[in-house]
């Protein structure tokens, strides 16, 4: 848990004490290592939630290594063979701030072949408004087992505040490897600066969303079904608890950073107070009861604590329809409201600035049509099955275009741009209110249509677009876009 209330103990409340001093927003130092926790991450069903270990920029630079090596840990109450990032499932969390550069070594250790999944592999910053081109995201690189490579991310000072992730994007077996464990999180700091004084202080919690399916002692990767019966886990850990005081108000960065599935999350007696989605903080906070989410895309939440007891945080039934799949209701998480009441403060209403690209000029118009075979093993955007080699489309620099995005199919699909964040503009027709309308990850309801606009700022090269459903994506739902002068 991070925290930067007066009980959290002394380390906080040093690093609270030096941001009051300084009179800025700035992330405390890297937490040690949590008391009690093996260096394989094991977790005892039921025990507190702890957050992933942080590295965090200093002095407008984050330096660090993640090597990818395939090795037996603990996930949730199990210890099985996964893939993992610095020997872990759920690894370090990368905290920056708008303007900092990030140098990143990854090293591949995998070694050979897994179930048939290639051992190559490479990095894929989710969400962030960085550089395509090498050495930043360029997700057509591999980096073969024994190599090293050295990432660069230099981002804009307007890159936005709000959670965001990193896995592997290679080519045909994003899926497996995302699935394997090659996943964790991205903060980008600065949301504190639109709440009230009274609230910049308050607890925030990672609550990071990774799936597995077993087979015998280590996590299958190969073959997925998407309906296949999940393992959910929250930082790794299964069934934690949450602790919180009655009426106080915290702040969740709620991701999900699993290959496939949705999550319709729910905690009784309690709304999900949303601030910032996909990275993109909201101009007008609304409160939701469940919270629909699909594979690859986040939400920041205030939470409030309410009587003293205990409540669920779970997922409910969900159906992607009759060509997809029906996800069971699972626990993940309990809540238990407790200790000292607090005096339960007043959600603000307005939050981030507003953009809205309703009234610009548009440059251009393309249309994504979604289709799959009837097997449900190819599945094609315009007709089209993947080519890393063919550009599919075109856009330019500084200009604004408008997409429509056809869902032919009876399941439900999600849509996804690297590079650039999107405002949704209206699905199937009904305009979609600006002041909440930002993702780069979106759900594309089955038989509906969804219209984008997107803004093409500071950076050109090849990226893609595709469906985040990791098996659709390898399958062929995903095109190459690139951005020129």
């Amino acid at each position: 848990m991070r925290s930067w209330s007066k009980t959290t103990g002394i380390l906080a409340c040093l690093a609270l004490a030096l941001s009051w001093l300084s009179g800025c927003d700035a992330a405390p130092p890297s937490k040690p290592a949590t008391l009690g926790a093996t260096p394989s991450g094991a977790r005892l069903r039921g025990a507190d939630l702890l957050d992933p270990p942080e590295v965090a920029s200093r002095h407008g630079v984050l330096r660090t290594t993640l090597v990818v090596e395939r090795r037996r840990v603990w996930v949730g109450d199990r210890r099985l063979w996964a893939l993992t990032y610095n020997g872990r499932y759920m690894p370090p969390t990368l905290r920056v701030r708008p303007g900092d550069r990030i140098e990143l070594t990854l090293v591949n250790r995998v070694g050979a072949q897994w179930q048939g999944v290639t051992a190559d592999t490479n990095l894929h910053t989710h969400g962030l408004n960085v550089s395509p081109r090498r050495p930043a995201d360029d997700i057509f690189i591999s980096i073969r087992p024994g190599a090293t490579y050295d990432y660069t991310y230099r981002m804009p000072r307007s890159i936005t505040p709000g959670t965001y992730w990193y896995h592997s994007h290679i080519d045909m077996h994003s899926a497996a490897q995302v699935a394997g464990g090659e996943s964790g999180i991205v903060v980008v700091d600065g949301l504190r600066a639109y709440l009230p004084r009274h609230l910049r202080n308050i607890t925030e919690r990672v609550i990071a969303l990774k799936d597995n399916q077993i087979k015998g002692s280590e996590i299958k990767i190969h073959p997925l079904s998407i309906g296949a019966r999940t393992n959910r886990t929250v930082n790794g850990q299964q069934n934690p608890v949450i602790r919180i005081r009655p009426g106080e108000t915290q702040l969740w960065r709620v991701a999900n950073i699993g290959a496939n599935i949705y999550y319709k999350l729910r905690l009784k007696g309690a709304a999900f107070h949303v601030v910032a989605q996909d990275g993109r903080s909201v101009h007008r906070i609304y409160s939701v009861d469940t919270l629909i989410v699909p594979a690859a895309a986040r939400y920041d939440v205030l939470v409030q604590g309410g009587p003293a007891g205990t409540a669920q945080l779970e997922t409910q039934p969900f159906s992607t329809g009759p060509a997809g799949n029906s996800f069971p209701q699972a626990n993940l998480a309990t809540v238990v409201t407790g200790g000292p009441p607090m005096v339960r403060a007043r959600i603000p209403s307005l939050f981030g600035p507003l953009v809205d690209l309703t009234r610009a000029r548009i440059a251009g118009r393309k249309t994504m049509v979604y289709t799959e075979n009837t097997a449900g093993t190819r599945f094609y955007i315009n007709g089209k099955y993947y080519d890393p080699k063919r550009i599919d489309f075109v856009s330019r620099l500084n200009t604004v275009e408008e997409w429509a995005v056809r869902n032919d199919t009876q399941e439900d699909h999600t849509f996804h741009v690297h590079t650039n964040q999107f405002q949704v503009m209206s699905v199937n027709g009904k305009a979609v209110d600006p002041a909440r309308a930002w993702h780069e990850t979106v759900n594309v309801p089955r038989g509906r249509k969804l219209v984008l606009r997107i803004r093409f700022s500071h950076f050109t090269g090849r990226t893609v677009l595709h469906c985040h459903l990791l098996n659709h994506e390898d399958m062929g739902m995903m095109s190459v876009l690139d951005i020129r002068r």
